[in-house]
């Protein structure tokens, strides 16, 4: 079983590390960047992002996800308990993710995709709705780090 719980991390840290860097990027470079532009283009450019974004990045999330759910009990099988609890600390990293995604992020993605091509007559704040997607961005992404870091540890660990 121990080659099956290497191959699940090793997708669960593939699939988990296309959110991170997602993540870290809207943190460090998207959020700041969007701070020094207009209206007009943060709803142009939010909106259009989101529009992609929601279609395509559910698949590496729920791949990273599912997968370290896997390694989980694949580790507990092989009696790889450290393993098994760094595995179970991804996993509860990424539910906890998937709840501000869910109640804070995807509502507003939803409303910024939905306002791109009407402009001013959307009866949006686009700002306000960024900055609310903000306040949540580096939380997001600390948890995909832990995520991270402990599928890797994991992988280390695993034999």
């Amino acid at each position: 079983m121990g080659n099956a719980t290497e191959g699940l991390l090793t997708l669960s840290i593939l699939g988990s590390a296309v959110v991170y860097g997602t993540d870290v990027f809207c943190a460090m470079v998207l959020r700041p960047t969007l701070s020094k532009v207009s209206d007009e283009t943060v709803l142009e450019v939010m909106g259009t992002m989101h529009g992609i974004a929601d279609k395509r990045m559910p698949v590496p999330g729920a791949i990273g996800w599912v997968a370290s759910a896997l390694a989980t009990v694949a580790a507990l099988i092989d009696g790889q308990q450290r393993v098994a609890l760094l595995s179970a600390i991804a996993f509860a990293a990424l539910a906890i993710w998937m709840v501000i995604y869910v109640r804070v992020s995807a509502p507003i993605n939803k409303r910024l995709t939905a306002a791109v091509g009407a402009g001013a007559s959307a009866g949006i704040d686009p700002r306000a709705l960024q900055q609310r997607w903000d306040s949540v961005i580096t939380a997001r992404a600390g948890l995909q780090t832990v995520a991270l870091l402990t599928l890797c540890l994991a992988l280390a660990d695993a034999h």
